[in-house]
């Protein structure tokens, strides 16, 4: 099963030279599974991927049932082809000590500025500078380099927050603009939004195929266009599959479905006894398939809206037992042969 993961080449996907893959979508759409699922699936075939979290929910640890993560980079799993995940949950108090260290030499003053809680009042009173740091340690694993002067990591992937804060999560020059018209603060913002509006920088949705996450996509993928960010691709995430046939869809959407030919139907094969009990059964089962119908109906329109928004378009299964760690390869090789990783 895994062999299609590894026929893939990087040059045959839709994010040749992308190495910051930044992840958004509405709430309850799977937003961590998806992100966790792209690490996977770009680490495969001897790659290493770095996999951030910025809100400080432990979502990946959850997602690969792992304890709580600290604050520095480690492996948290192989995939497919022999690469390696690496993850960090990124704090910003932390995320402010190395900048302090950074720019200052002053991480020891920094520690006991955390003690006195001024990051927290700094980082409250100023939320766009929570951002510039979380975004700035992000964007310094994209850049890092080894001794061999090649990069650490082939790709990030950054679990960033939902898709109506998303645009001014990144808009880090934007946000502080306020703060510091020069200096390193100022240096330092530009420096990451170099890195984050540059085509090296793709940012994707997930949305399922409902009304309100899909409209929140387009919304979102509206806002980034209109404030220069690179827009990437849309990840449609617990797709089911339809359980009847076009044809029987089409004729209940046409009213031409007929509960009575059912009933003779579960009548004739034996799967109810006597009229009446087919007759109800079928009845039921009529209920059920106009429902199905309707549904499918729906989610036919949502995909034409996404597909109007000219983005690369990935439908990721509904897991039949679950988000769990086999279930996580599933979505990766699902996402590597669709051709987006």
């Amino acid at each position: 099963m895994l062999g299609s993961l590894r026929n893939v080449r990087a040059r045959d996907t839709d994010w040749d030279g992308v190495r910051l893959h930044v992840v958004t979508g509405k709430g309850g759409t799977g937003k961590t599974t998806v992100a966790a699922a792209l690490a996977l699936a770009l680490a495969a075939d001897g790659r290493k991927v770095l996999l951030v979290e910025v809100e400080g929910r432990q979502g990946i640890a959850q997602v690969f049932d792992l304890p709580p993560l600290p604050y520095e980079e480690r492996k948290i799993a192989v995939a497919p082809g022999g690469g390696d995940v690496y993850a960090l949950a990124i704090d910003p108090e932390e995320a402010m000590l190395d900048y302090l260290e950074m720019f200052y030499g002053m991480r020891r003053a920094g520690k006991a500025l955390t003690k006195m809680g001024v990051v927290d009042f700094a980082t409250t009173i100023a939320p766009g500078f929570r951002d510039v740091l979380v975004t700035g340690k992000t964007s310094e694993a994209v850049r890092r380099k080894g001794k061999d002067g090649r990069r650490v990591y082939d790709a990030v992937v950054l679990d960033a927050p939902p898709t109506g804060r998303i645009t001014r999560f990144l808009n880090v020059t934007n946000e502080v603009a306020g703060l510091a018209r020069m200096g390193p603060i100022k240096n330092h913002a530009d420096l990451v939004n170099g890195v984050v509006a540059s085509p090296e920088t793709a940012v994707h949705f997930v949305t399922l195929l409902e009304e309100m996450p899909v409209q929140e996509t387009l919304d979102g993928l509206d806002e980034l266009r209109a404030a220069g960010l690179p827009p990437g691709g849309i990840f449609t995430n617990m797709v089911r599959e339809s359980l009847l046939p076009a044809s029987v869809l089409d004729d209940v959407g046409k009213d031409r479905f007929d509960p009575a030919e059912l009933a003779l139907g579960l009548k004739a094969s034996g799967l109810a006894d006597g009229s009446s009990d087919a007759a109800a059964v079928a009845e039921a089962l009529a209920e059920e398939i106009a429902e199905h119908a309707h549904r499918t109906e729906l989610e036919r329109r949502e995909r034409l809206s996404l597909a109007r928004a000219g983005r690369p378009r990935y439908e990721l299964p509904l897991l039949a037992d679950g988000v769990d760690l086999a279930g996580l390869y599933e979505l990766a090789e699902s996402i590597h042969t669709q051709g987006a990783a």
